[in-house]
């Protein structure tokens, strides 16, 4: 379970002010899938990292029980020096998970080949994000921060991620960041659509959904 109390962050560029969460209260429940809907721009990526620590917020305070993911899809959490098996070796070590398994497990799943073993500074885009996501997936957290992370990749592997992903759900919750809406009505139970800084929970997916589209002035499902 996550809780959100009294919640505020925003970002001054350039003269402008932009309001990511203003005084937002909500609980993301234990063990349901809630899909992050918004327009582009709204702050969904920001409202992941202050749930995972990772950005501080102006007020507030966010309680969470169990472990909780990084951002996955977000790509500041690997070093740049290191091979991509480095780094798991790291991760599995902060989180207590066996080095040797976590690296097998990500090295059959990433389809990385070689790279797994160059440092990740010459990783693509695509290929940090495989290895973000076999790395969580490697891991038994009680709540997975996503970040449009099944959208790298072929058909086959966007499928297996899928597969994979829901299968970690069935003893998890998870917070899913997408644009996509097939995406979200497959793997998301109910959702949170952020809009100017306020966020609204849905227990029900297509009423949050409705929500979405209604604000990005698109009814198609």
């Amino acid at each position: 379970m996550i809780r959100l109390s009294g919640l505020s962050k925003s970002f001054h560029r350039g003269g402008h002010r932009t309001v990511v969460a203003d005084n937002i209260t909500c609980t993301f429940p234990a063990r349901r899938s809630v899909a992050g809907l918004g327009r582009n721009g709204a702050g969904k990526s920001s409202l992941l990292r202050l749930i995972a620590g990772t950005l501080t917020p102006d007020a507030g305070r966010i309680d969470r029980r169990g472990r909780v993911s990084w951002p996955i899809g977000l790509m500041g959490s690997f070093h740049g020096d290191l091979s991509g098996a480095q780094n798991l070796r790291f991760l599995a070590r902060i989180y207590g998970v066996d080095c040797g398994d976590m690296v097998r497990c990500v090295e059959a799943f990433a389809e990385l080949g070689p790279h797994l073993h160059q440092p990740v500074r010459g990783y693509s885009s695509g290929m940090k994000a495989r290895l973000s996501f076999g790395a969580s997936m490697a891991i038994p957290f009680d709540y997975y921060l996503v970040d449009e992370v099944t959208s790298v990749g072929d058909a086959a592997y966007r499928e297996a991620s899928k597969v994979l992903f829901k299968d970690r759900l069935a003893a998890a919750g998870a917070l899913v960041v997408s644009h996509s809406m097939p995406l979200v009505r497959e793997v998301c139970d109910c959702a949170v659509v952020l809009d100017r800084g306020k966020l609204s929970f849905y227990a029900d997916v297509e009423a949050g959904i409705a929500h979405h589209l209604d604000i990005v002035g698109n009814r198609a499902a």
